[in-house]
């Protein structure tokens, strides 16, 4: 079995199901990449730079269009299970499809684990005197659960988890511009621009401010890649991908920089994110009743969205490292709704992993496996960015047009996201949870270098991409 063979709409074959609509795989996007980074995360980046973060956002944001484009031209030229880590493979080396499938992998649970702590955080507001790792386990077995159901079922849940947490944040943008608007006094403080330039200025910790802020920036839109795994379980991937990739960053960029600007200009920004949630602390200024109870529920619930998505992307990965001999066969095979059983089973006992650290660093948790991550995340959009350009070269080389689906500019645009990697992990380095990351992540790339050298033959050849589905 090959997953770049997957017949569509069928599991008996053993192979995956193409039942994933545009609206899915959108959704699914959005729903990886808004999730804890900005209902929880935004606090830390706002303490870290003030209200200059948003500057932070629209980098990170362009670079994550670049990126998108990337992988769209690759996803619509070779829509198969294994994406990146199979483009990687072909275009770049094996060692390296392996490594960036695996490390993929690792990102997406790391990011559960820091999904799952938020849940514990959450649910800690109803009952205080519960412990964090009682919900920190019932979120693993439900996300767990979900991720056994046919993949259609799948994407209509992340489809309606993801479509909550977006109309909450439409909602809070236009209560707070109302506020903002109308200058009614919220919690004491009177909402306006002129939060956005008190309490020490635009940029109280000036440029050094908003390079710090990056890390927590890029682990907020870490995920969004995941789209490129729904092109081996999407019907037609050359039309849903390509629409998919235009419009989801520019979604996430609208509703990370205008929801973050609302709230600059609600409070100062020394204030946000000091009572838990900083959506929590908006909805519950705005004064409506129970405003903070239902919020809490939407971020839960947002949470629970991103472990979802986040979930399905990791094992879609093992399921196509297996079918490039890069993982155990057992990965390869999947259930009768073309589920991958065993991927499904390995995540779960990784968090069962992350939920034994919660008890050993129950505080620092969240920033390490966020920093963790986003190692992982710029490591990852790298390889992106390299196999894309490889592939280029080589169409160039061969004589060959790339497509109607192209990433503009390239290559100018492919050596400035290549550069903003590099610089990210550079600046990990000037933290301590950074730094705690940066060990881990070499640790986990020579692990996996040596856990190469026992992949069998058929792991260590070219992946044949051309006989896949493929629009070329």
């Amino acid at each position: 079995m090959n997953a770049t063979t997957t017949k569509a709409a069928s599991s008996t074959d053993g192979s995956l199901n193409r039942k994933l609509s545009l609206r899915h795989i959108r959704f699914i996007a959005l729903g990886s990449a808004i999730g804890t980074g900005l209902f929880y995360g935004s606090a830390e980046t706002i303490q870290a730079a003030g209200p200059a973060v948003l500057l932070a956002y629209i980098v990170a944001g362009c670079v994550v269009f670049t990126v998108m484009r990337a992988l769209g031209e690759l996803a619509v030229r070779h829509p198969v299970a294994g994406s990146f880590a199979q483009y990687a493979n072909r275009y770049i080396h094996p060692r390296v499809g392996f490594l960036a499938g695996w490390t993929f992998a690792f990102e997406m649970i790391v990011v559960a684990i820091a999904d799952m702590t938020a849940v514990g955080q959450y649910m800690g507001m109803w009952y205080p005197n519960a412990p964090g790792w009682i919900w920190m386990l019932a979120a693993m077995l439900l996300i767990g659960g979900l991720n056994l159901l046919r993949v259609s079922v799948f994407g209509e849940l992340e489809f309606w988890f993801t479509l909550i947490k977006i109309a909450t944040i439409i909602a809070m943008i236009a209560g707070g511009l109302y506020l903002i608007v109308f200058g009614v006094t919220v919690g004491g403080y009177h909402p306006g621009l002129h939060n956005l330039v008190d309490h020490g200025g635009f940029a109280p910790f000036g440029v050094w401010g908003i390079v710090m802020s990056l890390g927590i920036v890029v682990f907020s839109f870490g995920g969004i890649e995941t789209l490129g795994m729904t092109a081996g379980e999407t019907g037609d991937p050359a039309t849903a991908i390509p629409k998919a990739v235009n419009t989801v960053p520019m979604r996430i960029l609208i509703f990370y920089v205008l929801s973050l600007g609302v709230m600059l200009c609600m409070f100062p920004w020394s204030e946000i994110g000091s009572e838990g949630s900083p959506f929590v602390q908006v909805f519950a200024g705005l004064g409506i009743p129970a405003a903070e109870h239902i919020i809490n529920a939407v971020v839960l619930t947002a949470a629970l969205s991103a472990m979802n998505s986040i979930f399905y992307a990791a094992t879609r990965t093992m399921y196509g490292l297996a079918e490039q001999g890069q993982a155990p066969a057992a990965f390869g095979r999947v259930s009768r709704n073309g589920i991958p059983v065993w991927p499904v089973g390995v995540v779960a006992a990784c968090l069962l992993v992350g939920l034994g650290l919660y008890f050993w660093i129950p505080d620092q948790l969240f920033l390490i496996v966020a920093s963790i991550a986003t190692f992982a995340t710029v490591f990852t959009w790298g390889v992106i960015l390299l196999a894309h350009h490889r592939m280029r070269l080589e169409l160039r080389a061969a004589g060959r047009q790339p497509g109607k689906y192209v990433m503009p500019f390239w290559p100018v645009l492919s050596y400035l996201g290549l550069a903003f990697m590099a610089f990210i992990v550079v600046i990990l380095g000037f933290s301590t949870s950074g730094r705690t990351a940066l060990v881990v992540g070499a640790v986990w790339i020579v692990l996996l270098l040596i856990a190469y050298q026992f992949v069998g033959a058929d792991g260590r050849r070219k992946v044949d991409l051309e006989t896949a589905n493929s629009t070329s």
